[in-house]
């Protein structure tokens, strides 16, 4: 792993070539097309974890701002993670626990940072928590109830206030997605 260079840089900034090797990292990993749209939804700001092995992108996260409310507090500034991705020939050797571990120091300024997978035991590998409590969005219209979603996980930083894991947790609806 002496040869894996982290790089954080936001979306802004990145050239068409870097995009790409990032978009097809995350096709790789996630056996989907979607992701061919990735930089369709990125804002400016968000920032990218880039792990690279000599000149070739292998692994990828994303971190967007996100407003979520823990039952018992204001809505927290958030650090949301996405498109977290390591090259099928890259995975097993410590790619996505150094991008992840990058994530976390790079998002220390953030009160509290999710993200959604089915992948929890990697996540817990490196720190990250289940959310068994209750889910749901907020929209301008109220609580949008959220029961068959149950990959939330949270990553408590350094300004993170004391939680009720099986309280309720909220996040700002993006229109296209709640979580």
């Amino acid at each position: 792993m002496s040869d894996l260079l982290l790089k954080t840089v936001w979306a802004d900034i990145l050239d068409a070539a870097t995009r790409k090797a990032i978009v097809d990292v995350c096709v790789d990993a996630h056996k989907n097309p979607e992701f061919y749209e990735l930089f369709d939804f990125v804002a400016p700001d968000n920032m990218h974890v880039i792990a690279y092995r000599g000149d070739l992108v292998i692994g990828h996260a994303m971190v967007s701002t996100r407003w979520m409310q823990p039952e018992g507090h204001p809505i927290l500034r958030s650090a949301y993670i996405d498109a977290v991705s390591v090259a099928t020939t890259e995975q097993g050797k410590g790619v996505g626990k150094a991008v992840m571990q990058q994530i976390a120091l790079v998002i220390s300024d953030y009160e509290i940072a999710g993200l959604e997978t089915d992948k929890f035991g990697f996540y817990e590998s490196v720190g990250w928590e289940r959310w068994p409590g209750t889910l749901a969005g907020r929209g301008e219209n109220g609580l949008i109830p959220t029961p068959d979603q149950h990959g939330v996980m949270i990553l408590r930083l350094p300004k993170t206030p004391e939680l009720n894991l099986n309280g309720l947790l909220t996040i700002e609806d993006q229109g296209a997605r709640i979580w």
